[in-house]
């Protein structure tokens, strides 16, 4: 019989020790450590480890009439434009919600009435402790943006459905926005979402 997705969850086995950390590099939003390791099959490794100092935020607005709203901006670490959702981070101390509305007022000049917790997200398990949360803006009304200095922003609306289909084609390659779009959809298709 096939492990339930529950069962999943419960399994058990040896976990990774740390043998020693150094730190290698420390700024306002990450600190970087080299780790000596002893891996769960009892081998000696390294690893290196990305400590983020806030949690990433990711919204999805959707209007009464199926829209919803890119941000296209220039990615440093990709050399690329890229399109995602709202995004932004909220720093320890802030509240998730309030730093999702933040973001999206910040980077789109909407504010929204109505939000829905929609997903957590490991963003790079593999190097990073990096957490992402998202939530679903609806009953939304219109303002002025006030991005970052850094920030360059382009702000489109665009039908739901387009956004989803990017994220599936692979124009919306962020790893946030894609998770984020995929489950609203699903979410649209089995009616625990309305528009």
């Amino acid at each position: 019989m096939p492990n339930k997705p529950a069962d999943l969850l419960q399994s058990k086995g040896k976990n990774w020790q740390t043998s020693s950390i150094e730190e290698r590099y420390d700024n306002p939003w990450i600190k970087v450590t080299h780790r000596e390791v002893i891996a769960p099959t009892g081998n000696k490794g390294i690893y290196g480890h990305v400590h983020f100092k806030g949690t990433a935020i990711g919204i999805v607005p959707i209007d009464s009439e199926g829209y919803t709203w890119l941000v296209g901006q220039a990615r440093y670490t990709l050399k690329r434009y890229e399109w995602e959702i709202p995004e932004g981070g909220a720093p320890h101390g802030e509240s998730l919600l309030a730093a999702a509305q933040r973001e999206l007022s910040e980077e789109t000049g909407i504010r929204a009435k109505l939000w829905t917790s929609l997903l957590t997200l490991n963003t790079s398990n593999s190097v990073t402790d990096e957490i992402a949360h998202a939530f679903v803006a609806q009953d939304l009304q219109f303002g002025s943006t006030a991005p970052d200095d850094t920030e360059q922003l382009q702000v489109r609306k665009i039908l739901l459905d387009d956004a989803i289909n990017m994220a599936m084609d692979g124009t919306i390659r962020d790893s946030l926005a894609m998770a984020s779009l995929l489950k609203v959809g699903l979410m649209l298709e089995r009616g625990l979402l309305s528009r």
